[in-house]
């Protein structure tokens, strides 16, 4: 039999499953293949049916039905999965064809999958692939990287499937060499995860300081989507909160205030504590979903530990409009301190990152696409070589009109106990990085007193380092053994 199909997809979960739809709506011809094979002929008897998706019950028979150089996609659980499909697939593909994995795998395994894949003769690609379930039924963000020489053989399939904004660009490009397609989707849920906090913050100010209910700030939400803060997840919120149970009272009071996470954030966290730069708001993100956890510690310590009560007395709209002016001076906090994480990993790892072009590819289809992210693909076109959002000249502008609702907000906040931590950490970011003179020469002279670890002087050229021997007992040689 001929080979007649386009592309081959492994995993048939709701991701998986959309994504091929998605495929086949723009006349692709899709091979469908799952390990639990009684899962293909479900879905072509279902959710495929009437379609040109081929079903195969094993690799084989998928790999046989695919034109050359053939594309395997597999959209399954991130880690030892993805390996053990890429060993089985190996023996039955030729050079030049090209796995690709579409899930979201920690960089790392990216970075060893391609130099191992590409020493087999074949080509890899590791894509990000954000925006749910709806965005790769109708259109998703698709962030992709590997072996570049794979990239012009999938190309279209990948624009044509993906979310498109400004008169049809789609959100999808070339991302870079090996990891670096999925280092991007890690630092966009980094951002998600900062995203989300924020709203949830300003929901609980609202909430707990102004006694407002569901009711009453579904449409706060709905008005500020209207504005700067226009993105999908401003929009879902709205959409939450004016959401009814069975009993016409509002669902999200009914759900438990412990969050999930599976692990995208923290990878993120920990890239940036390996490479030095502080995402202090992810951080306090990631953290605020593990203090959540703690809901039985809390309960019980809310008997006991005692604090101010947390009404807000003042004019409701104008904190109301102090809060949306937090939230977007913070939100971006949040893609400043993203930017420059990819910025040192791009150094650290040779990649030649297009950072308005990722902007452009999370306009779309994806979880934290925005209004926004125009602001910054503007600020990258203007200037491919900005060192740091907060330099440009809008953003600028922006932190200016909009920091003294930011620091009332988390002033009152703080006076009132309502914690705000991803508030208070883009604050103290922007104070930190504005700062000419932070207090770390008195923290050099403590590392240097106990251990020796030395230090620059202000009045001697940078990378010349002194050692004091600052209690006359210690001796003149400096550390060089370990650092603390």
């Amino acid at each position: 039999m001929e080979p007649t199909a386009d592309i081959a997809l492994i995993g048939l979960a709701v991701m998986g499953q959309n994504l091929i739809l998605n495929m086949n709506d723009h006349g692709y011809t899709v091979v469908a293949y799952n390990r639990t094979v009684s899962k293909v002929d479900d879905f072509l008897n279902k959710e495929a049916k009437g379609t040109k998706v081929i079903g195969a019950h094993s690799i084989p028979e998928m790999v046989s039905l695919l034109k050359r150089p053939r594309r395997v996609m597999m959209l399954v659980k991130a880690g030892a999965p993805v390996d053990e499909f890429i060993e089985q697939l190996i023996p039955h593909l030729e050079p030049g064809d090209i796995i690709i994995d579409g899930g979201n795998s920690l960089f790392q395994d990216t970075i060893r999958r391609t130099k191992y894949v590409e020493s087999k003769g074949l080509l890899f690609i590791g894509t990000g692939v954000s925006g749910g379930e709806e965005g790769a039924r109708h259109g998703p963000s698709i962030m992709p990287g590997g072996s570049p020489a794979a990239w012009p053989h999938v190309k279209e399939i990948f624009q044509s499937i993906a979310a498109k904004v400004d008169n049809g660009v789609p959100c999808c490009d070339w991302v870079g060499e090996n990891g670096a397609g999925h280092y991007v989707k890690m630092v966009h849920n980094g951002i998600e995860y900062g995203d989300m906090e924020l709203i949830c913050e300003a929901y609980q100010l609202m909430r707990d300081g102004l006694g407002m209910t569901a009711d009453e700030m579904a449409p706060v939400f709905a008005e500020w989507n209207k504005g700067e803060l226009d993105s999908y997840l401003i929009e879902i919120t709205a959409n939450i909160l004016a959401f009814k149970d069975t009993d016409g009272q509002p669902m999200v009071d009914k759900i438990l205030d412990t969050a999930g996470q599976k692990g995208t954030g923290k990878w993120t966290v920990i890239s940036s504590m390996d490479l030095g730069i502080p995402i202090t708001l992810m951080a306090e993100a990631v953290y605020s979903r593990c203090v959540s956890a703690l809901k039985d510690e809390r309960v019980a310590a809310a008997k006991k530990l005692k604090g101010p009560r947390s009404k807000i007395s003042t004019d409701r709209a104008k904190f109301i409009e102090d809060i949306r002016l937090a939230l977007y001076a913070s939100k971006i906090i949040s893609y400043t301190q993203g930017y420059m994480l990819m910025r040192a990993a791009a150094q650290e790892y040779k990649w030649n990152l297009n950072y308005g072009g990722i902007a452009l590819m999370w306009r779309g289809g994806c979880i934290i696409r925005s209004r926004f992210l125009g602001k910054i693909k503007e600020a990258f076109d203007n200037k491919p070589k900005l060192t740091n959002l907060l330099l440009d000249n809008f953003f600028r502008q922006a932190i200016k009109e909009s920091q003294r609702s930011w620091r009332n907000v988390v002033a009152l906040a703080a006076k009132k106990g309502i914690p705000t931590p991803a508030f208070s950490t883009a604050l103290n970011f922007y104070d930190a990085y504005r700062c000419a003179r932070l207090p770390a020469n008195l923290l050099q002279a403590q590392r240097d007193y106990f251990g020796a670890h030395t230090y620059e002087r202000v009045d001697k050229p940078r990378g010349e380092f002194s050692h004091t021997n600052w209690t006359g007992h210690g001796g003149d040689v400096a550390s060089g053994s370990y650092n603390a």
